[in-house]
């Protein structure tokens, strides 16, 4: 495959909102893509650079797990509007105290608590 070229993410959430699973099996978080394009395939593999690519009888699937999921739902976060709610729950449960995907304030309450074990006035 040319390595130069790089799939839109946007172009791959709509992939994976047509054509992807999200599941989760003991505390283990999996999203998967399946479909008989192999071309298609490899380039989502090399554009996200994570996961796996295998194929499967006459698919060829990209799988990824864990905290690669976690990577995977913050990046499709605002591309995706199928499987929106999965995506969220795949956020909620790596960063349960975060508010926004991009947010970069912090609670301090919040933050003393975790940090210090203290108590909200």
């Amino acid at each position: 495959m040319n390595s130069n070229f790089k799939l839109d993410i946007s172009y791959i959430a709509g992939l994976f909102d047509a054509k992807g699973i999200v599941s989760h099996r003991n505390k283990v978080w999996k999203m998967e893509i399946s479909m008989a394009d192999k071309n298609v395939m490899e380039l989502v593999h090399e554009t996200l650079e994570c996961g796996e690519l295998r194929k499967i009888k006459k698919q060829w699937r990209w799988k990824c797990l864990g905290k690669d999921c976690f990577f995977m739902a913050k990046l499709l976060w605002s591309y995706t509007t199928v499987k929106l709610h999965k995506i969220e729950q795949i956020i909620d449960h790596y960063e349960p105290d975060i508010q926004d995907v991009d947010d970069n304030l912090v609670d301090l309450a919040l933050e003393r608590q975790k940090r210090y074990g203290l108590k909200n006035d």
